[in-house]
């Protein structure tokens, strides 16, 4: 192993690894039609449309009690925490982002390390959540990632060379992209972090090949987009209209709705679909009105970034519900006829159900047991019908410098947070890691400093139960009924896939990596990787068998936001690692 000037270790077998496996570029076609390629992971959701779904199967109910480590991979150093990643497998070799911006490339047969590149982070970056990475996109000859300091860069997938660097946003003023890329028609798509400094959210696209910006579409109204053409920038339109409709006065200007979590992409409408986060402040006194277009699911133009719909689900968002959570494309039968559909189980306890065409609200429906802020949903509309009383109180009608404090529940940590759910093609439900919490919330008063927190509230977190928190759900969209559910101590952080081998795999922050059957929800298989399981688990073939990879890492928003929740993880031990798993050939049931 040496180092170069870049600071990458590169292995020797480097070079030598990608040209025995034949190491292609990732095209296009190969990220369009990832969901139907086992034997390679090149789209964060293994597909873009997010289902998280495996067609493979010789992994089932039967012989996954004989799935077996065969290789583990340290991050290293003293930066072993938070990790939140996916990782990609393409010809052979894996490729992982962790913790503090940092990307690693791995001989996926054997775990030994290719390379590994850590960004130079300065002094001063303002991560709100932890210090995570949630994974890299794969194009062409590169591995593109984000950074805590709000650059793109892009990585020559063989070298983990630097071939180009974009500043997306300015993280002096709050800024930072955790989220993985995603790549559409040769471009990078990114959102950016944020929400709680006031900064204004935005998805921008960027040329793969040479970093420049081609679009950008900032996520609060009043705010002016662009596209960009020979060095030019060329106004497309502000975001939903004029300044102050639905935002008093000037706080458009530091509106929030952060893109934080990424996007996923449906070819079939051509639409990428992102979530956008809180409004700021928390404080939703100093800014009535529905503050468009926080706390929403927007469908974009991958084009030109135009949005072509928007849907709300917390108007007026006082709880810090947000509405990043991923939008999963999938084709809903019912009545006869099939829907382009999409789903998504927001931080504030409903799941929804859209047409993905046009936006339209098809259903919604609780997936947590209680929720206080809101006693429903509009069947027409899907807009909340809120609860007399369930908003934090003004500070402007007490005495005191804050206002009165509510109850909550969920908790701002939400039903789920950024954890990707999962739907089975199979089974036609979606799997959904949930946690059961509430908080007392209230309201201070607060201007905007640039780089300095803009909350305007206080809180604590409590579980809502005295022997769980989390809570892995199979919900029927069709029906809004939850099928099965596994009860877990602490609260579930992790992602969910799911297999056609009727399984559904997760991690949780007791450290085990466990699977379960899709239609039943029991649990068939557990292994303890030594650390907490927050990142998301994929499924892949090579030489004809099949793995499984997670990467272990206690670490995000629960241990630094958690308030009462923390106590029940405090003695959780953080890590860095990713495992991974295969069922041996003589386990496969003969066909």
């Amino acid at each position: 192993m040496r180092t170069n000037k870049f600071g990458i270790r590169i292995a020797a077998s480097a070079l030598a690894l990608a040209v025995s496996y034949g190491a292609q570029a990732v095209t296009d076609e190969d990220i369009m039609n990832d969901a139907n390629t086992p034997e390679d992971v090149v789209s964060y959701g293994m597909g873009t449309q997010g289902q998280r779904f495996s067609s493979l199967e010789d992994l089932n109910t039967d012989n996954v009690k004989f799935l077996q480590p065969a290789w583990a991979f340290s991050f290293g150093s003293e930066k072993m925490r938070g990790q939140e990643t996916q990782p990609m497998v393409k010809d052979g070799v894996m490729y992982v982002s962790a913790s503090y911006s940092r990307v690693y490339a791995i001989d996926a047969k054997t775990g030994e390390e290719l390379w590994q590149y850590d960004a130079r982070l300065p002094d001063g970056i303002m991560p709100c959540c932890d210090v995570v990475n949630r994974g890299v996109a794969l194009y062409d000859d590169k591995v593109i990632f984000g950074t805590l300091d709000a650059k793109l860069v892009a990585l020559n997938k063989d070298t983990g060379k630097p071939m180009w660097i974009k500043k997306v946003a300015d993280y002096q003023a709050g800024y930072a992209i955790t989220a993985a890329p995603l790549v559409v028609k040769g471009k990078i798509i990114t959102g950016v972090s944020g929400g709680e400094f006031g900064i204004v959210g935005k998805v921008e696209a960027y040329d793969a090949n040479t970093g420049e910006k081609v679009w950008t579409r900032p996520t609060v109204e009043g705010h002016m987009g662009y596209v960009y053409k020979d060095g030019k920038a060329i106004e497309n339109g502000i975001s939903g209209g004029k300044a102050g409709v639905t935002w008093p006065g000037d706080m458009w200007k530091n509106g929030g709705a952060a893109t934080w979590l990424g996007g996923t992409y449906d070819p079939e409408t051509d639409s990428l679909f992102f979530g956008t986060g809180n409004p700021a402040p928390w404080n939703s006194h100093l800014r009535p009105g529905d503050n468009l277009f926080s706390s929403s699911r927007l469908a974009i133009d991958p084009d030109d970034g135009s949005i072509k719909w928007h849907f709300q689900t917390t108007p007026h968002d006082g709880w810090d519900y947000d509405g990043v959570n991923e939008l999963v494309s999938f084709d809903l039968k019912e009545g006869g006829k099939t829907i382009k559909a999409a789903a998504t189980a927001d931080r504030n306890g409903f799941m929804y159900v859209l047409n993905r065409e046009n936006g339209d609200f098809i259903r919604g429906f609780p997936f947590v047991d209680k929720i206080t802020w809101a006693k429903g949903l509009d069947p027409k509309t899907g807009r909340p019908i809120y609860t007399e009383g369930g908003r934090p109180g003004n500070p402007a009608d007490m005495e005191g410098k804050k206002g009165k404090t509510v109850v909550a529940q969920p908790a701002f940590l939400g039903g789920k947070n950024w954890m990707p759910m999962a739907y089975s093609q199979e089974t036609e439900l979606f799997y959904v890691p949930s946690n059961e919490w509430s908080m007392d919330i209230w309201n201070e008063n607060v201007s905007y400093k640039k780089g300095a927190a803009f909350l305007g509230a206080g809180f604590t977190i409590k579980p809502a139960n005295d022997d769980y928190i989390g809570v892995l759900r199979a919900m029927d969209p069709k029906t809004g009924k939850e099928v099965w559910r596994y009860e877990n101590t602490a609260p579930l952080w992790g992602g969910v896939m799911t297999t056609a081998g009727n399984l559904v795999f997760t991690g949780t922050p007791e450290g085990y990596l466990k699977a379960f059957d899709a239609k039943t929800g029991e649990e068939l298989y557990r292994f303890n990787t030594g650390s907490g399981v927050v990142g998301t688990p994929i499924t892949w073939t090579m030489d004809g068998e099949q793995y499984v990879s997670v990467a272990s890492g206690w670490g995000g928003a629960v241990p630094l936001w958690g308030g009462e929740v923390a106590k029940v993880v405090k003695d959780f031990n953080q890590g860095g690692s990713i495992w991974t798993f295969k069922l041996p050939k003589d386990r496969v049931a003969s066909k």
